[in-house]
Parts: structure tokens; sequence; C-alpha cells
């Protein structure tokens, strides 16, 4: 599943993100359709084409022409409360949409995190919530227009740079209010912030609850660059371009590390008999790996490196084994660094029987499938088959399992 990630280097408001949304693919139609769900009369979405220090973005604009009597209880016809919006309104106005259940599910996580939030700084019970410039009309659509960029897009996570939280003073409704504002800074709680940088808000209240209740604040796993978005803020900066920055691909696996402790012994004296015995106590005894290599030793003598892979807190207990088995008298052994693929086994069903197989991913995606030779074998003598056809069978089983590509 896709990830995005947010490049904040000029902060994040709601209709930057949406903005980015639409240069990544969704459709304004989309957007449109949504606001219709909400029965969100006199409101009208469009974009436009821009450009900031020469990079193109799109622009999500949002016009209201006029009120929506749910949001508005209490004050139908006091102009001075206009865009005052209880959160208990907000709420039931999208649990009660016919928006599909994942950008509902979204887009009440938004500002019911923005409703906390607020309830923290006045001091009330977040039922008596009133949104002010968070709660218009605009902002409703920004934040439903996000849920449903993430959810078009098939988006499984959204990670987060370090937030420049700009400094200065801004006008609000309840009057001047030092950036970044008390609620911003509520919702930033735990996320990597840069302070000072440019004067005036680069985070809005509605931009931070997207990235508190959608976002990740640990840094994105390496992923497969698919495409990039640009949404367009309002103001210029001199400094940087107001964009917002989306980044949208496919994780890929890391390599994960260890290491082992790997025994050595070069013989000559032994039956070499006794060697399956030896790898077969040792296996059963927890070594990663044993195996055998030829080596021609001193005076041309024909010998044999038996070497083990091992955990290495298993080195003294397998060592054991080795001199109590072989006519070694001395072991050589040394740590080793590995680099190891993510991997996993599963069970497939062939037309013989079933197969367990380990899958492991590189980095680029490819597969690389192993399935357990015994089960091949004991299932290609009790059906009568060769072992390569139901090794092949398992192969194709593997890859037709969901995850497998």
């Amino acid at each position: 599943m896709p990830i995005a990630y947010l490049d904040t280097f000029s902060g994040i408001s709601g209709d930057m993100t949406v903005g980015a949304l639409l240069d990544l693919g969704l459709p304004i139609e989309r957007v449109r359709e949504a606001i219709g769900m909400l029965g969100l009369d006199g409101v009208e979405v469009w974009t436009e084409r821009t450009e900031r220090s020469a990079i193109a973005a799109t622009k999500f604009q949002v016009r209201v022409h006029g009120r929506h009597p749910d949001l508005d209880h209490g004050h139908p016809h006091d102009p001075h409360h206009h865009g005052h919006r209880p959160w208990i309104a907000i709420r039931d106005l999208l649990a009660g949409s016919a928006l599909a259940p994942a950008v509902r599910e979204r887009a009440l996580a938004i500002f019911g995190r923005l409703a906390e939030a607020e309830a923290q700084v006045h001091g009330v019970p977040v039922e008596r919530v009133e949104f002010h410039e968070v709660g218009a009309l605009d902002a409703i659509v920004d934040v439903v227009g996000t849920a449903l960029g993430f959810v078009h897009l098939g988006v499984e996570a959204v990670h987060v740079s370090p937030l420049p939280i700009g400094q200065g003073v801004i006008h609000a409704a309840h009057g001047p209010l030092p950036v970044p504002g008390p609620a911003v800074l509520a919702l930033l709680r735990g996320w990597p912030v840069r302070a000072g940088e440019s004067e005036g808000e680069l985070i809005t209240p509605t931009g931070a609850a997207i990235v508190a209740a959608l976002g990740r604040p640990d840094p994105a796993p390496p992923f497969r660059l698919a495409a990039v978005g640009y949404g367009a803020g309002d103001r210029t900066f001199t400094d940087r371009p107001n964009l917002l920055r989306i980044m949208v691909g496919d994780p890929t696996p890391a390599l994960a590390s260890d290491e082992v402790v790997v025994l050595e012994a070069t013989i000559d004296d032994s039956n070499p008999q006794i060697y399956e015995h030896v790898l077969e106590r040792l296996l059963e005894a927890g070594a990663r790996d044993a195996f055998l290599e030829p080596v021609v030793m001193k005076k041309s003598r024909p010998g044999t490196t038996l070497r083990v892979l091992a955990e290495p807190a298993d080195r003294d207990r397998l060592a054991g084994i080795v001199f109590a088995e072989t006519s070694t008298i001395g072991l050589r052994y040394a740590t080793w660094r590995r680099l190891v693929l993510p991997r996993e086994e599963r069970t497939v069903t062939t037309p013989y029987g079933t197969v367990r197989v380990k899958i492991a991913t590189a980095p680029d995606g490819t597969l690389n499938v192993a399935p357990e030779f015994e089960d091949c074998r004991a299932l290609a003598r009790a059906r009568g088959v060769p072992l390569k056809v139901v090794h092949q069978a398992a192969l194709a089983a593997a890859l037709r399992t969901p995850g497998a590509t």
C-alpha cells in the first residue's frame, strides 16, 4: 500500500493539503460530490494552476456564498456569530453523511483532534467547543477534501517532516495571538518542530489537526517514489516557496542486520562418513547453518573444512559438539555482520498437498521463494510424481498468494 510523505518546508494548512492531493490526481469533481453529500449549500470550489519560485502547483479555492443552518445552532440570524460552529453540530453532520466510511472516519478524526485541542486551550468540555476560523464552512471542505484525497490515493500511512512553526503575532477572533497559536501547539505536542524562521503563521489549526490525526512523527521508511504533488498557499515568502509538497510511493523493504559467530575447523584425519551425523547434530542443536568444503591441506593431503554459523550465545555449546564428534583439537571463530532480507513463512496448497515456503523480499521488490525441500520430497513420494513437479507447483502457488508480486 502506498505511503505519503508531507514535506512541510513552508508549513501546512488545509487548503495547501487539498491542493497537493488534487495535484496528485484527486479529481475536483470528487470533492464537489463530497460537498453535495454534506448538503453544504452555497459552497463553491475550484482549482487554479499557479507557481511559487517557478514551481508549478495547484491552488485550491473555496468560496462560501451562504450559511448552513444545521451548523449555526443558536445564532441563525446574528451576523456577529457568522463562522461560529459547535463541534457537536459538525460531528453530527459528518457522522450522518453519505460519505464513504473511510472518508468519514478520517474527517471525524481530524475535527475530533481540533475539538480536543480547543477544549484544552479554553478550559471547557469538548462538547461545548465552538469553532471560529477553523470551524467555518471552508475549513469543513478542507478537512473532508483531505480525508477524501488520502483515501482516493489509497495511502496507508502519512509521514511528516519536522514542522516549521513560524513566529510573530496574528489577529484572530479572540484578539492577537502569538505564533504558533495555542491550539496548534496543543495539537503538535510530541512532534518534531523547528522554531523561529519566517514571520507569521506557517501552520494553521486545520493543518496541525491533519498532521496530528493522520500523520506519524517517525521518519518515513525507504520508499519508491511514484508521484509528487504541490499545493500552494496564499502568502508569498521571500525565503522559501509557499508550498506543501506531498510525495507518494510504495515502501521498500529495509535490510536488517545481525551478528553471527562463525566456527571453523579444517580436518584431514576423520572418517568422512561421520560428517552427515555431525551436520545433523549441529542443526538440531540450533546452528543457523553448517556445511562442508573440500580443501587441499599441507603435504597435499585432501581435507574438509567444517563451518558453522551460530548465534553468539550458542558458540560454546556448538563448539562442544564439534569437539565431541570430530577429531579436531582446535576451532577458529569470528563474529560476522550480516545483511538479511525481511522474510516470512507461508503454507501454500498445491494439487499434491500443502507445502511450507519461505519468502524473502529484496529492496527492489523481487521475491525469493524457497519451498521446503522435505515437504516437497514427502509429497513426491506419496503421490508418485517427480520431485521437481511438486517444487514447481509450490513456487507457482506461493506467487499466487495475496501479497506476492
